[in-house]
This record gives structure tokens, sequence and C-alpha cells, in this order.
């Protein structure tokens, strides 16, 4: 109850509240940004009281040339500060921006890292993409303008209304009689505003999720003949991206037409009224004068500040889409390490654990001791993979617990414990950078020297020097330049180079042909001396002479033993190895 109270509070927090926060040490600069604005508008301002001087001066044929020259000499000094201050505000205003931009990225990132993996996973990597990258790019104009312009275009026109009551508050009153009749078809636009630019959102990520889906899956589209049905399905998105905002401006188009003719229309009712008052006596030409140019000027900035009312509806929903990522839970670790691990044995003691709502472990328990060779084999589905991920923290367990060396690694920093843990599965990524900084990945610190002698020892370094560069070829995005048999031999290379006491390999050689295989298990045999293990393999020969299979079933424990035992004790391991055994020699045999 108090977590989800405490979302709900979070959830309330206001847009400008999350910007202050993401601007830091730059929350000041949007204060002197808006001072600046101020500034500038009322230098824009003072102009027209050396006009009315002028204009009264003139009336009363009290105004010479050099009177005049001086006045208008004010004006042109007061302009040119106006440009100045205005010049300074947003100059200031874009510097904190790009430094709210920074902050929010990083934050997003780095929550990402402490998120569980299942609750990163729910979104689409076009999302995250999407929202870190555009979305939260789209809102700089937003963030260096209106902060500062829109605070000073509701400030001035207060200062000129109070300049115009003082003036005549007859006509000034007057002047306003076109503001309900503006407001009211300004409101009557806005109606269903956001009901409108949320469902912007809707089609324009789902336009983004297509487009990224229809780009990364090219390859398989042509080679299925799926090229008309895919691509339809992305033009289908484009078009309903492009039409939910044609249709919502279609809708605005009369009532928007109405507010911006009539709002600014303060002469309307000022001029027959003011010409009437003129002739009974009641108000001279240069104040009358005077009302009719200040009237001018006095919505002009409300209609300015409402122009901004998208971009402010568009700002909110997309802080509101950064702050539900922030808000997010995170793996629940210690910022300091208090009891220190000893050894590296690895406990699982009644292990549950659910994907959403299906529990996919069922009351897991086993041991993994230090320095052992350990093998987790199973029918496909059976939750071999998620116990790998669970050891290597990217979840964290429903119920139950994991420990390392006794103790549990909820009470062990998230970063001591990735420094014990190599971890490459199946699907590991390559950065768009050259194959040598890629492996230096798994130590930053290494020296090129060290980075080949990983390579040599995982048997990476013949076919990285065949490579068209060698060592300094590019990989491309997620290492598409490579094979997928050349992407995991370097991934096991970069593990290697981490040097961490622990190595966990998930299905880390399923791209790799039956040579190559041997040579990486060999490899792998010698660098692993030590260590602990713990591999996932579906070719049970690889893990034949294990210390430890783990046999899994179901979400549950089956049997564990070595390949001797489990071939007496487990019917289970003796089909599954029966079958292995078969598929093998049907390959020999082709």
């Amino acid at each position: 109850m108090e977590k989800e109270n405490n979302q709900k509070k979070a959830r309330k927090r206001g847009s400008l509240s999350w910007v202050m926060e993401f601007a830091g040490s730059r929350r000041s600069s949007y204060v002197i940004s808006v001072i600046l604005a101020v500034l500038s508008v009322l230098c824009g301002f003072i102009p027209y009281i050396y006009l009315a001087g002028i204009v009264r001066g003139l009336f009363e044929r009290t105004a010479d040339f050099g009177y005049c020259l001086t006045q208008c000499l004010w004006m042109a000094l007061f302009f040119v500060l106006n440009r100045l201050l205005h010049a300074a505000s947003t100059m200031t205003s874009h510097k904190a921006t790009f430094e709210v931009l920074a902050n929010i990225r990083r934050r997003l990132t780095k929550k990402l890292a402490k998120m569980p993996l299942g609750d990163v996973l729910d979104e689409s990597s076009g999302t995250y993409k999407n929202i870190i990258v555009e979305r939260v790019d789209s809102i700089e104009t937003t963030l260096a303008h209106m902060i500062p312009e829109l605070t000073s275009n509701l400030i001035i026109p207060f200062v000129v209304l109070a300049y115009m009551l003082q003036i005549d508050w007859r006509l000034t009153l007057l002047s306003l009689l076109t503001v309900p009749v503006g407001a009211l078809a300004f409101a009557l636009m806005m109606r269903g505003s956001q009901k409108n630019y949320e469902n912007t959102i809707v089609k324009t990520k789902a336009l983004n999720d297509t487009a990224v889906e229809y780009i990364g899956g090219i390859e398989v589209i042509k080679a299925f003949g799926k090229a008309k049905t895919s691509y339809e399905k992305f033009v289908t998105a484009a078009k309903e991206g492009a039409d939910c905002f044609i249709d919502w401006m279609r809708s605005c188009n009369l009532c928007h037409s109405l507010a911006m003719v009539v709002l600014p229309a303060t002469l309307l009712p000022l001029l027959p009224f003011g010409v009437s008052f003129f002739m009974k006596g009641s108000v001279t030409a240069p104040d009358l004068l005077m009302l009719i140019v200040l009237s001018l000027s006095l919505i002009t900035p409300f209609v300015m500040a409402s122009s901004y009312t998208d971009e402010i509806a568009k700002m909110g929903t997309i802080i509101g889409e950064v702050a539900n990522i922030l808000e997010k839970p995170e793996l629940k670790r210690p910022e300091k390490l208090s009891v220190k691990p000893q050894g590296t044995e690895i406990r699982l003691q009644d292990v549950r654990f659910a994907y959403k709502e299906k529990e996919v472990l069922h009351g897991v328990s086993l041991s993994i001791k230090e320095g052992t060779v350990n093998a987790l084999v199973g029918p496909s589905g059976s939750g071999k993979s998620t116990i790998a991920k669970l050891i290597a923290s990217f979840w964290d367990v429903g119920s139950g617990s994991i420990s390392l060396g006794g103790v549990d690694i909820r009470n062990i920093p998230l970063e001591d414990y990735h420094k014990t843990i190599a971890y490459v599965s199946q699907d590991n990524y390559l950065f768009d950078m050259n194959v040598m900084e890629n492996i230096r990945l798994g130590n930053p610190k290494a020296t090129d020297a060290e980075v080949v002698a990983a390579a040599k020892a995982c048997g990476c370094h013949d076919f990285i020097i065949g490579l068209e560069n060698g060592y300094q070829t590019v990989c491309g995005g997620s290492g598409s330049h490579l094979s997928g048999g050349e992407r995991q031999r370097i991934s096991i290379a970069r593990a290697m180079l981490k040097d961490a006491p622990i190595i966990i390999l998930d299905e880390a050689t399923a791209y790799t042909d039956p040579e190559n295989e041997a040579l990486v298990q060999r490899s792998v045999a010698k660098l692993v001396a030590g260590r602990t293990l713990l591999v996932i393999a579906h070719r049970l020969s690889t893990i034949a002479s294990a210390d430890q299979i783990i046999l899994i079933k179901d979400g549950r424990v089956d049997s564990c033993g070595t390949q001797s035992e489990l071939l007496e004790t487990s019917e289970l391991y003796r089909r599954m190895w029966q079958a292995h055994i078969e598929a093998k020699e049907g390959e020999e045999d082709d």
C-alpha cells in the first residue's frame, strides 16, 4: 500500500517540477533567463511611453525637434536593449535546456541498467529509442523558449493594462470586450485536446515501432516474400500517423480562426466609443491615440503565449513518459558492501519466479560449488535460461534466495556483483565499433596485447586477422558485419578478458559449427581453470564431462549428478542423450 501511495504521489508531480530536478545546478539559469526575458519585454514597452510623450507634445505644440530627437534616441536605446536582453535570455535558457536533455538521457540509461530485465523487455527497443532520442530532443525548443518567453509574455500585458487604466479606465475595459468571445472560441477549440494528443502519441509510437520492425526484419521479409504485406503494414501505420494529426487540426480550424480573429480585435469596441468620448470632451486626443496604440499590443502577448499550448501539452506527455520509466521498480541493492562473500559458491534456495502472472520456476534449490563446471540441461522452455539470468542478477527472485559465498546477492551492490560474473548469451550484442574495442569492453583498462591474447585463447585471432581491417574492422550495428559464429566468439573473448571468477555461458555456442565449437570448448576449458562455470547447452556431448549436470523440467530441478549418474538414474536424461546421439549420427551421415 505504501508503495502504491508513493507511486501516486510521484505521478502527481508536474512537468515543471521534473524539469527543475533534471536541470540540477542549472536551475538558477532558468531564473536568470526569466528575469532577462522580463527586462527585455519591459525595454520593449518603454518606447511606447516615449512615443506617448512625443504625441502629447505634438498635440499640445510643446515638442520641438530637439525634444523629439532625444525621445527617439531613448526609444532606439531601449529597442537595442530589448534585443540584447532577449538574446541573453535565450542563450541562457538554451544552455540550461541542453543540460536538462543530457540529464534526462543519463537518468534514463542509468535507470534501464538498474531495472529488472523483464521490465525492460516489456517495451520494444524502438519505444525506448524513440523516447530517449527523438521524444526527448523534441522538447528542446519548448523548454528553451517557453519558460522565459511564456513568463514574460504573461507579465507584460498586466503592465500595459495598468498603464491603460491610468489613462482612461472606461475605454480600457471597453477594449477588452473581445476577450470573452475569443476565450470562449479558444476553450471550444481545446475540447478533447488531451484525448486527441494521446491518440497522436499512440499512432506515432506505432509508426516508429513498425518502421524499426520493417527495417530490422527486411532480410526475413525479402527471404519469405512478405515484402508486400509488410510494406502495407508500414504504409497503414504511416497513413494513420498522418491522419491523426490532420483530423485533429481540421477539427480545430473554425474555433482557432475565430479566436485568432476576435481576440486581437480590441479596436472594434475602442474606436467607436473612443471617438464618442473625444467628441464629448471626456478624453483628450493624445490619450485616445495612446490607448489605440497600446491596445494593439495588449492581447498579442496572450496570443503568443497561447501558441505554446500544444507544446506544453506535448512536453507534459513526454515528461510523463520519462517519469513513467524513472518510477519503475529497480533491483534493490545496497550502495556499499557490508558483508564480503567468502568464495564464489552459488546457492539457490527454494527460488520461485514469475514472468508477470505466470510462475516459471517452482521452488528451485541447487548448489554450484566454487571452481567447478556445471551444466543446466532440460527441454526447451523448462527454465534453464531463467535460472542463469537470475544468477546473473538480471531479475530478482519472486521468493526464496540466491547467495554468493554465503551472502544473499540482494545484499551485494550491483557493480560489485557484476564484477564477479561474465555472462555470454546466444544473442550477445556487439556495438558499432571495431573488433578491438568490442573485446576491450570486457576490461576497459586492457592493453591491445591483452585483447589479442584473449582472442587467441578463444580461437578468434585467426578469423579476426582475416577480416578486412583485422582488429580495426568495424562490427556494425549489433555486429551485423559479422556472421553469427564470429559474433559469438568475439563475445566469449570479451567475457574471458573480464577475468571474472564466475562465467555463465547461456547457449553460447549456438551459432558455431562443430569444428569451431570444439575449439571454443577447448579454449574455455583452459580459461576457466579455477573458476566457477555454468553452461547451458542443447548439445549434451559438449557438457558430458561437467562436474555437475542439473536437469531442469517444468521449472523444477528434476535431478543432479554427473553424466554417468544421470544416465543411470534419470529416464528423462537418458531419452535426451539418446535423441542427441541419434541427431549427431544423422549429421555425420549427411
